[in-house]
């Protein structure tokens, strides 16, 4: 369904009470009685999931699996399956500038990118109650997955006109695969740039601001969004880079203090966080669940553009009775204000 996407942003921030905004897509396995497996699998599943979730959930918008391994399974990686975890990328196949060269960038629609992409067009036929969300990774990100995390890391100082060559092929598939999207409905994708908070902020300005800039102005537009997702704890220290991408929707992971983002954070721009999804969501109590997510509220709720969120995508196995806590807590606080 068509939205004006600056619209959403800026009703968002006007709204006196906000609805949450995480990134819940995984979970739904349980409620559905599947595997990951047969979730990652089927376009069926995956909208059902999303459907599911929307119906019982007062969500300010739906997102659908962040599986950060289906862009480098496209270009020829080895991936992990399990029937309870998301999907991981084992080992690297760009070893040398020479494997950097020959790295053929795939059609968007092979291995399991076509599911994804009729999952979204499933989903925003069966949601229209709020936006639609795709999840996919960022340029950096990718190419760490494709050369190999800690060997991306070095090679920025050693080799970079190899990872050059990788994040340029890699932002080009990233491109046609959100205009994919684009094309089959969704208002926006949700983009997982979370290897460029381990840079310094040099470095994440050289060798990830410049492409995720450029997949960005490919895509953007009023009825189509870019959400960057960063959960790496250098952001703070390279929000400016980071903002300079030009996105109305900014997502932080819990390895920052939320309260201390705000402070950078201009105020027709959104910024999402940031409950710790392992350590509470996946491994805590209601208990501790009411009292982190309050916490963060307490601290941010005093900036207009702030949401409360999740500091990154709920693992699949995290208790309901945690999720349903969170949600509660988020009327709780309002209603007490």
């Amino acid at each position: 369904m068509k939205r004006d996407m600056k619209q959403w942003v800026a009703d968002m921030i006007a709204a006196p009470v906000k609805l949450p905004f995480p990134i819940l897509s995984f979970p739904a396995i349980q409620k559905m009685g599947i595997t990951v497996k047969e979730l990652i699998n089927s376009s069926d599943l995956q909208a059902q999931a999303m459907k599911t979730i929307a119906d019982s959930h007062p969500a300010a918008a739906s997102v659908s699996l962040m599986d950060l391994s289906l862009e480098a399974e496209c270009f020829g990686s080895t991936i992990r399956f399990s029937d309870d975890e998301v999907p991981t990328v084992i080992g690297a196949i760009v070893e040398d500038e020479d494997a950097a060269d020959a790295l053929e960038v795939p059609e968007v629609g092979t291995c399991r990118s076509q599911i994804y992409i009729d999952a979204i067009e499933k989903a925003v036929d069966m949601i229209t109650d709020r936006p639609v969300f795709a999840g996919m990774i960022g340029p950096f990100s990718l190419a760490g997955r494709l050369i190999g995390v800690s060997e991306a890391m070095i090679l920025c100082y050693e080799e970079p006109d190899m990872v050059e060559t990788v994040l340029e092929k890699a932002t080009e598939f990233l491109i046609k695969y959100a205009q994919a999207y684009k094309a089959v409905g969704a208002n926006g994708v949700v983009v997982a740039e979370p290897l460029s908070g381990m840079l310094s902020p040099a470095l994440e300005e050289e060798f990830s601001c410049p492409y995720m800039k450029k997949l960005v102005d490919a895509v953007q537009d009023d009825n189509f969004i870019v959400v960057n997702h960063n959960c790496g704890d250098n952001t703070v220290k390279m929000i400016d880079s980071i903002l300079s991408n030009g996105c109305p929707v900014y997502h932080f992971g819990n390895a920052i203090d939320m309260a201390e983002m705000m402070e950078h954070i201009p105020a027709n721009v959104i910024a999402c966080g940031n409950v710790d999804p392992a350590g509470v969501f996946r491994n805590g109590t209601p208990e501790l669940v009411k009292t982190e997510t309050k916490r963060v509220m307490e601290a941010c709720t005093k900036y207009p553009n702030f949401v409360i969120s999740s500091g990154c995508d709920i693992p699949p196995m995290s208790s309901w009775e945690n999720i349903d806590t969170f949600f509660e807590a988020v009327g709780e606080f309002y209603a007490g204000k």
